[in-house]
């Protein structure tokens, strides 16, 4: 491009020079011409001062960055720059779109539109039906005469159903914003913290003025009161920054380009040297100078009669009237609406559906009475008086209620090791057997019991649970104690059990993935018992697997320093091997939120308490599989660093469906997102996206497998052809004075790396397929062959590059031994030495050249195992079109010698390389290997081996596994086991829809 023309009008308007004319007046010594003389036009001429810098200081960033961006090689990095400012400008989009949403608040008894961003602690907003939170809030009233809210988590822990939630009592009477508005009072609270299950606090209601009257009756107003915002809310306390990553395959080839970097730098001061060597001594001349299923899950409850009326009673399931439940019709019969169950666990939706079946159907929740409709078509109310809500630690929930008889009853369900130890009587054994029976059956068991209550007993109980809610310190440890004191002395009325159906083919991906030599872990923020049970039915834990327990219940009994050190020599002593292992040991840990904390923050305190994290991480290493349940978001991703810190490094990944797997897919190496029923955040913020679980198995095991042997071949190749291509002419300079003379032509030295090489290597890093796809999803065990970045590693490239250097050698002290045999000429005759002068140089620059490109694609052509007539043009095809120096190329090749050196030096070259191929395959085949060759000999017999009589081409036996029988290319089976090369994390969606 001509800049001339831009450059003049610069030169003229920027530098003072408007008036141009083609010639100067110059004034000697500055002195005016005398009057009467030509006119005194005054002219500005540029000072004596020498510049010969490129840059300013003012014009270095703007005019650098236009010349580099002439490259056009440059230009990706100015378009990877626009691309991550637009993606965050999208992000600031879609903070202000959240930020500027509207939302209703109470200001001086009137209702008043502002913007979610403006509010503060302290303001009193209005949420109507199907609204998302602004902030965290304290429900004050609500729009149902009972003062309860149903409210979907799906943002927080990822859960969908329906949760339920109560007002205050003393203002959930309020009707109207006067009545909102006249309220005086305080909330004391804790400050902000991420966990989302935990909040401590205490309302003053000052009762100075006159209290409201009750207004006209109807529905109470919707309303509540903001206590955290902004960044201070637990949503936000659970987000994870988002970093930036960078794959194996990236930090490999950083280490090698480093390597080749001082490779390249060692050359160049070699040869400076050499040259001033050369240079000083004075006998020498001077050289020449010239880059969920819906839940459905099979239920198969069974249920006893004595026990319809707990399961009945014991829940926290809310019945739901309306036609619509998040946009979605349901309970329409007959084109009426009719009730229908929710509930914040699946399960006491599933055992009440089921008494429903069986002739007891739960009714409602009306004015605090719980109403049944018995097999007989009677209604029966009773009087809830207290829910005793589940938590991990009991692992048992209970309500106490009040019959229409004036009758005090308990009613309690939850896991049979918290319920036996509470029972007095009942038929323990018969229940005993039968929950075990279930449990080896794969199914969730809960056990159900009750005891009547006196006056006494029932007013002390009430006591116990007034005393504990009120209290601002220990809250948690007083309700404890208050729990345990009530819930004893139990009489056994039966048991149920849940069959908890997963996701298409979930098990069996699990399972590849086991064999794949990865290790699972499971983070959720379900109950243990579910996500233990969802884990067996996925097959990440088998009946043979002895589960460890680190739980808070556990470490409430001893320490957790004993815990830890009891587990790990208990993992110790069964170990057999060291280092990591999933074949050997049977172990599986279940790990809560609570004791995590304890572990990382007993770390963070100081080494006085003991390296707990190493020692968590040391039993983590001779499980089988880790579950980690009663996560917050946070913690999920507190997980995957501690094991991307690990002494290991290994490489992790994390799936997940819901926005509280963001954090964790954020932190790990590969984060995946599944778009299912629980959003699309976590898709959003992954770096792959899947429609199911078990679309994970093809991504890993066929398409990872297939991008990691193509790009370690391109990174290896790339650097073993440039060695090739680079250390001859390294080596010339020892025969040329070190003048810098280049061995090759000009149009060689361009078109390399453009022509001769770029398409074999490009086409075979698309394209290629070491295995068939069919095989690699039968075997998942061929994946252990690339684990642990396996083909990247520095054994690895040295061999490459030990090759490139070895074959560099032949090609040129070859050539150079050839060279210097005066029979190497035109027709067998002796060359002048005019003949010499003009054609030596070229002659031997070409004879090199010509090995090296013969060679270096014949080198992957070698190793190209999938072939198709695109991979035979872009081999073969420079070969037909290449040579430039037409007259160089005439006298050279109209040698018989020339003809056989060619041939030797290419046969020379490859042969170490075919020589390792064949002792390697033939002594210590890898599992890929094995599977070629299976593969191969199932082609061959197939093409030569007659069918059956009738001609039907029939099936032979697989050799590896002489059970089954394979069709021509798809008998390929791989058996061969290995360690544990690879530790992925995972996330909860093994067990949703």
């Amino acid at each position: 491009m001509d800049f001339s023309l831009l450059r003049n009008i610069i030169r003229r308007y920027c530098v003072g020079e408007e008036n141009w004319v083609d010639s100067r007046t110059v004034y000697i010594g500055h002195k005016e011409p005398p009057l009467g003389a030509e006119a005194y036009i005054p002219q500005r001429y540029p000072d004596n001062r020498i510049v010969s810098s490129k840059y300013t200081f003012w014009n270095f960033i703007p005019k650098n960055l236009f010349e580099q961006f002439r490259r056009i090689a440059n230009f990706y990095f100015l378009v990877i720059f626009l691309v991550q400012g637009y993606e965050d400008w999208l992000r600031h989009k879609a903070d202000c779109s959240i930020n500027e949403c509207p939302v209703d608040v109470v200001q001086q008894g009137k209702v008043v539109r502002t913007q979610s961003h403006k509010l503060r602690v302290g303001d009193i907003v209005m949420v109507r039906e199907d609204e998302t939170f602004p902030c965290d809030l304290i429900l004050l009233s609500s729009s149902r005469h009972d003062g309860t809210c149903y409210v979907t988590t799906t943002s927080l822990d990822g859960e969908s159903s329906h949760k339920t939630y109560y007002a205050i009592p003393d203002t959930m009477a309020f009707r109207t914003e006067q009545e909102v508005d006249s309220l005086h009072a305080t909330i004391e609270c804790e400050q902000p913290q991420p966990d989302l299950y935990k909040f401590v606090g205490r309302i003053n209601i000052y009762k100075d003025k006159e209290e409201p009257v009750a207004s006209n009756p109807g529905f109470s107003l919707p309303s509540a009161v903001a206590v955290y915002t902004g960044m201070e809310t637990k949503m936000a306390l659970n987000y994870q920054s988002k970093s930036q990553k960078r794959s194996a395959v990236e930090k490999s080839m950083n280490a090698f380009l480093i390597v080749y970097l001082c490779i390249l730098i060692s050359k160049a001061v070699i040869n400076t040297v050499l040259k001033y060597a050369w240079q000083w001594s004075p006998d020498r001349d001077e050289p020449w100078y010239n880059h969920r299923t819906e839940n459905e899950r099979q239920r198969h409850v069974e249920h006893e009669d004595l026990f319809f009326r707990a399961l009945c009673l014991c829940h926290t399931v809310q019945v739901k009237e309306e036609e619509t439940v998040d946009g979605i019709k349901r309970g329409i019969h007959q084109g009426r609406p009719t009730s229908f169950y929710i509930s914040s666990s699946p399960d006491e939706v599933a055992l009440v559906e089921g008494m429903k079946r069986l002739g007891y159907t739960y009714l409602r929740l009306r004015d605090n009475y719980m109403e049944i409709l018995n097999k007989d078509d009677e209604i029966e109310r009773f009087e809830l008086l207290h829910v005793l809500n589940f938590d991990s630690v009991r692992r048992r929930m209970s309500v106490i209620v009040k019959s229409s008889s004036d009758e005090y009853l308990l009613f309690c369900k939850g896991a049979d090791s918290s319920i036996f130890p509470r029972v007095v009587s009942g038929k323990v054994e018969q229940v005993k057997a039968r929950v075990e029976q279930n449990a080896v059956e794969g199914l969730r068991t809960l056990c159900v019991a009750y005891k009547r209550l006196s006056e006494s007993e029932y007013q002390e109980a009430c006591h116990h649970l007034n005393e504990a809610k009120l209290a601002l310190q220990d809250r948690e440890q007083r309700l404890a104690q208050a729990y345990d004191i009530i819930e004893r002395d139990f009489v056994l009325l039966g048991a149920t059990a849940v069959e908890d159906r997963l996701q298409e083919k979930a098990a069996d991906t699990i399972e590849s993935l086991h064999k794949a030599g990865m290790k699972v872990w499971v983070l959720t923020g379900d109950k243990m018992e579910t996500a233990a049970a969802t884990c067996y039915a996925s097959k990440l834990f088998r009946r043979s697997t002895q589960i460890l327990e680190l739980t808070k219940k556990r470490t409430e009994e001893q320490s957790l320093h004993d815990v830890l050190f009891e587990l790990n020599r208990t993992v110790l002593r069964q170990r057999s091997i060291s280092g990591l292992s999933v074949d050997c040991l049977d172990f599986g840990l279940i790990i809560d939120g609570a004791t995590l904390s304890a572990v990382l923050k007993a770390n963070q305190e100081g080494a006085g308490t003991g390296n707990y994290r190493e020692i968590f991480l040391e039993i983590c290493r001779n499980c089988s599989a880790v579950l980690c349940c009663r996560m917050a978001p946070l913690q999920k991703a507190q997980i995957v660093k501690l094991i991307k810190s690990s002494k290991e490094h290994p490489i992790t990944l994390a799936i997940g469906d819901g926005a509280n797997d963001v954090s964790m897919i954020l932190e790990a190496h590969v984060g995946i997102g599944i778009m299912g029923k629980e959003g699309r955040q976590a898709a959003r913020n992954s770096d792959y996206a899947i429609p199911k679980f078990k679309h994970l198995k093809k991504m890993l095991l066929v398409h990872g497998h297939y991008y990691y042997i193509r790009i370690a071949e391109l990174v290896q190749y790339f650097f073993y052809k440039n060695v090739c291509f680079i250390f001859p002419q390294f080596l010339y300079q020892f025969f040329c004075g070190f003048s810098q003379q280049p061995l090759y032509d000009t149009a060689y030295l361009t078109l390399y790396n453009i022509s001769f090489t770029s398409l074999p290597i490009l086409l075979y890093s698309l394209v290629e397929q070491h295995v068939t796809m069919e095989t690699l999803k039968r075997e998942p065990s061929l994946y252990r062959d690339i684990a642990k970045n396996s083909l990247l590693r520095w054994p690895v490239f040295l061999y490459w590059t030990c090759l490139g250097v070895f074959d560099a050698i032949i090609f040129f002290f070859g050539a150079y031994f050839l060279f210097d045999n005066t029979t190497f000429t035109s027709n067998g005759q002796l060359m002048t030495t005019n003949t010499q002068m003009m054609f030596g140089n070229w002659t031997f620059g070409t004879l090199v050249f010509t090995v090296l490109v013969f060679t270096v694609t014949l080198k992957l052509a070698l190793d190209t195992h999938h072939w198709t007539w695109i991979n035979h043009f872009v081999i073969w095809g420079p070969f037909l079109n290449y040579q430039r120096m037409y007259y160089v190329f005439m006298q050279m090749l109209s040698s018989g010698p020339a003809w056989l050196s060619i041939i030797l030096l290419i046969t020379v070259s490859l042969l170490p390389d075919v020589i390792k191929k064949v002792l390697c395959r033939a002594m210590c085949p890898t599992a890929t290997e094995r599977a070629q060759k299976v593969r191969a000999a199932g082609a061959l017999e197939g093409c030569v081996a007659p069918g059956p009589a009738g001609g039907g081409g029939g099936s032979e036996r697989d050799p590896l596994h002489p059970d089954r029988t394979c069709e021509g290319d798809s008998g390929e089976k791989a058996a061969r086991t290995y360690d544990s090369m690879m530790s992925n994390s995972h996330s909860t969606p093994l067990s949703k829809p």
